[in-house]
C-alpha cells in the first residue's frame, strides 16, 4: 500500500472515530432508543440492498434474454446468407457445367 493510501486510510478512521464519538456526545436519544432507530435503519438498509439486488438480477435476466433473441437473429441471418451463397453456387455451376459438392 502506498503511503498516500495509508495516510488517507489513517484520516478516514480518524474521522470515523470522531464522529462516533460526536455522535454519542450529542445523541438526543436514550441508548435503547437509538438501538431501536439503528436496528430499524438496518432492517431498512437490509430491504433496499434485497430490492436493488432483485431489480438487478431481474434486468441482468432481461439483458440475457435479450442478448439471446440478437444472437438467435444472428444466427438465423448467417444461416440464411450461407443457404443463399450456397444456392447461387449450385446455379453458377449448373450454368457452366462445372460441378463441386459443398
Amino acid at each position: 500500500m502506498s503511503d498516500r493510501d495509508s495516510n488517507s486510510f489513517v484520516w478516514f478512521l480518524a474521522g470515523l472515530g470522531l464522529g462516533a464519538l460526536v455522535g454519542v456526545l450529542y445523541a438526543p436519544r436514550s441508548g435503547n432508543e437509538t438501538r431501536e432507530a439503528l436496528r430499524q435503519r438496518a432492517e431498512e438498509g437490509r430491504d433496499y440492498v434485497r430490492n436493488r439486488a432483485r431489480e438487478a438480477r431481474d434486468q441482468a435476466s432481461e439483458w440475457a434474454d435479450r442478448g439471446r433473441e440478437v444472437l438467435g437473429q444472428q444466427k438465423e441471418q448467417f444461416r440464411a446468407a450461407y443457404e443463399a451463397g450456397r444456392q447461387a453456387y449450385q446455379e453458377h455451376t449448373a450454368e457452366t457445367g462445372t460441378s463441386k459438392n459443398l
